[in-house]
């Protein structure tokens, strides 16, 4: 029995399903961004890629956890 995936990597296969790229892609985006704080890269996301307020928290929070 798999244990449930929870945080921000719990929004992964529908980020992935929604904007057709994989994660890995989207977090190396984001590690190559000049911008470092949370809130300027959440809105990064949004502004420059379409993606959703959830769908941009979740992939930032993830990246700046594991940088």
């Amino acid at each position: 029995m798999s244990t449930p995936v929870k945080g921000p990597a719990s929004y992964f296969p529908s980020i992935e399903k929604k904007y057709g790229r994989p994660v890995a892609e989207w977090i190396e985006l984001i590690r190559a961004s000049p911008l470092t704080r949370h809130r300027e890269l959440v809105a990064w996301l949004k502004s420059e890629h379409g993606l959703g307020h959830g769908h941009a928290d979740a992939l930032v929070a993830h990246s700046l956890r594991d940088a």
